[in-house]
């Protein structure tokens, strides 16, 4: 281990639990709507969630197998990060708590009520009571827990509510528990008649009723509980031989994670000492490791309520709404005949998505279209891309779907899109054993005369038609003929199993997008002073890249990192990146574009793709990265860069002991994606003399 680069770099998940303080900010802005801001709480929770089964889970994991593995970034042992990672989540549940009741409060004016039952009127009272004998109790599966009946398994992220039961007619009976499971299929919360959303929690119902479940006991320290489970199991940790049904294995991997070691505890009540010891000794966690909550354990519900509200009210407590915008690069032509005369690039959510799902569409039924071949890492539930790529296969052309089915919690989703598109015709292939397929590109193949011509799309982001209206992400679409020809060379190795193959002009890792990008910096380097270096990334964990950036700052290269997650390079440390600026947006719109530029005017070289700057990015994935060779889409991405940076509403920068200060607005407010929405709805074809003041001040004041 390099003990120099621990003097300018901070431990990776201490990184992403200020990136989920940043996310508990939003909640926390007063300027933000208040069912937003209740929506932030929401991602939050659903951030922390995924962090313990995923990241504490491998370290669980760690601390097992290799205890004296030291993080090449911070010098820890698993154990010392576990300390540092429960010390510092323990504020944040308080913190959480604190905002959520805040929130609460404030949308009792606007008649929206969370409620608990001394809350209840007495005709609220009956009407839940009955609700309960009827609907609910019928459904419940009780159990205990004695010699006879062993403690249960507990289901990942599902909410137990428990007690102490002791039998009613027995002075000298033991004590024994109780676990009610609530049903999956009942509602996590009941609403009460009324023109208000007065509603309760169904947790809080059960617990109140639980003489009723248990009526032969006297019930004492009701309390409900959710275990979350180690989720970390990738199928390369698996023996899978050559003959295995590769969609078998995921389908087994699944069944798998639901048994997987407890990691973390939730309480909604102070646990007694005994009932502490009780549940450690259960699910072999230590006291740690148990947290209480003040806020409901599943907050999905939040993303209903606005249904039930009268569209004035609603309009006060969530944002504008805002559609993505038809670009105003793409005329209402043929998409496929536009990118063949020039380079399109559409920028998500602020642009649409629906000229290359058109693109697809018309190439599905294009007599002189032989091939679509494209790479699927995440998809919606419903995909009008599935369906285009399955009449394509059923018009008789060749499609090609390497689809990934280890997109962590997106497998069962990728398995039955994978059953579709076979039974369509399509040809289905996977990734690779040790390697994830993360990349974004899609390749059309045409007959023009008695030439093969092709038509290439690489993003950012992924085909899938739901987050292109909540990610921000950068879409090209090129007839560009050498970017094409390295493309068919990446579908036919990808096809035959081979991760060594070269390119001209795509940088594709494991192989040569890490190197690249090095090669890349180091031509700055050399130009000391005068180099210049911009990219913009979810994650930031590559040593090695993380040294080159150092080496970067110190020949005097002026670089910016735009970075919404983990970072581990810390900027401003004397010696190491004194020319080193950090920063993080967190907003509306979930940061996830991925580019790198380096340089600046004529020489300058920019380039867009899948891939953050992490290790296992750039070394255990398949990822795309793309040259951007038109001056004219340069010049886009330039000015997206440039508006991000200048950002002082939503960015945050990261200091050199780890902390991240809002910028302080200097004159007019900049909000980049405030903007960008602005300049979508403004660059309209049929009107774009009318350029919104701002969006021109803005444009004007970048041009200096």
């Amino acid at each position: 281990m390099d003990k120099e680069i621990l003097n300018y770099t901070q431990n990776r998940e201490l990184s992403w639990l200020k990136f989920n303080q940043r996310v508990l900010e939003e909640a926390q802005d007063a300027s933000v709507p208040l069912l937003e801001r209740m929506k932030f709480v929401a991602i939050f929770t659903s951030n922390l969630d995924e962090f313990f089964m995923i990241r504490v889970g491998s370290l669980f994991d760690m601390a097992h197998t290799d205890a004296n593995t030291r993080d090449s970034r911070s010098g820890m042992t698993p154990k010392e990060q576990l300390d540092k990672i429960f010390e510092a989540v323990a504020p944040l549940y308080k913190e959480r708590d604190k905002t959520y009741a805040e929130i609460k409060k404030q949308l009792q004016p606007y008649g929206v009520y969370s409620l608990n039952f001394k809350d209840l009127e007495q005709n609220e009272k009956k009407y839940v009571k009955k609700y309960f004998k009827d609907q609910i109790l019928p459904v419940l599966s009780p159990q205990i827990v004695d010699a006879n009946h062993p403690f249960p398994h507990l289901l990942n992220k599902e909410v137990y509510v428990t007690a102490n039961l002791r039998f009613k007619e027995k002075s000298n009976a033991k004590n024994m528990m109780g676990i009610v499971p609530i049903p999956q299929f009942v509602s996590d919360i009941l609403y009460l008649p009324g023109h208000d959303v007065r509603y309760i929690r169904m947790e809080k119902v059960i617990m109140e009723y639980l003489d009723l479940v248990f009526s032969k006991y006297e019930v004492s320290d009701a309390n409900y509980i959710c275990v979350t489970r180690n989720a970390d199991i990738a199928p390369d940790d698996e023996a899978l031989e050559i003959s295995d049904d590769f969609r078998y294995l995921m389908k087994e991997t699944l069944h798998k994670r639901r048994r997987m070691a407890v990691v973390r505890l939730e309480i909604a009540e102070k646990l007694k000492p005994d009932m502490e010891a009780y549940f450690c000794e259960k699910f072999n966690i230590e006291p740690e490791q148990i947290f209480r909550t003040k806020i409901p354990m599943k907050l999905d519900f939040m993303f209903a309520i606005g249904s039930k509200l009268a569209e004035s009210t609603k309009r006060s407590l969530t944002y504008k709404p805002f559609t993505p915008q038809n670009s105003p690069h793409v005329q209402d032509s043929s998409v496929m005949r536009q990118v063949k005369r020039k380079d399109i690039l559409l920028f998500y959510p602020y642009e649409s998505m629906d000229p290359f799902l058109k693109m697809i569409k018309e190439a599905s039924v294009d007599p002189n279209v032989v091939t679509i071949k494209i790479t699927i890492y995440r998809l919606a539930k419903k995909a009008r891309l599935v369906e285009y790529l399955c009449a394509a296969a059923e018009n008789g052309k060749d499609v090609t779907v390497l689809i990934e089915l280890r997109a962590r919690f997106d497998e069962q989703n990728n398995i039955d899109w994978s059953e579709r598109m076979e039974e369509a015709g399509c040809r289905v292939i996977y990734g690779f054993e040790d390697y994830k397929v993360h990349s974004k590109i899609c390749l059309i193949t045409y007959r023009n005369r008695n030439e093969i011509q092709y038509i290439t799309q690489i993003g950012t982001g992924n085909y899938n038609e739901k987050t292109a209206g909540m990610y921000t992400d950068l879409s090209l679409m090129t007839a560009n003929p050498a970017i094409g020809k390295d493309a068919a060379e990446f579908f036919k190795n990808m096809s035959i199993g081979n991760l060594d193959g070269s390119y001209d002009h795509l940088i594709v890792s494991p192989t040569s997008l890490k190197q690249k990008v090095l090669y890349l910096i180091d031509e700055e380097i050399k130009k000391g002073s005068n180099g210049r270096i911009i990219m913009k990334m979810n994650s930031l964990t590559d040593v090695d890249f993380i040294s080159k950036i150092s080496e970067a700052s110190r020949a005097g290269v002026r670089v910016d990192l735009i970075v919404r997650g983990i970072c581990c390079i810390l900027p401003g440390v004397p010696g190491y990146t004194d020319n080193l600026r950090s920063m993080s947006i967190v907003g509306r719109y979930l940061e996830h574009a991925r580019i790198f530029s380096f340089g600046t005017g004529a020489g300058q070289k920019v380039y867009i793709g899948s891939a953050d700057m992490m290790t296992r990015n750039t070394e255990k994935r398949v990822e795309v990265a793309c040259p951007i060779v038109d001056d004219n889409i340069r010049r886009q991405i330039n000015h997206y860069l440039k508006v991000m940076l200048n950002d002082n509403v939503k960015s945050r920068v990261l200091q050199s002991d780890g902390t991240f200060i809002k910028k302080k607005a200097a004159g007019t407010l900049i909000d980049s994606q405030a903007t960008f929405m602005e300049e979508a709805i403004h660059a309209r074809r049929e009107e774009p003399e009318k350029e919104n003041h701002i969006v021109g001040w803005i444009r004007n004041l970048l041009k200096h």
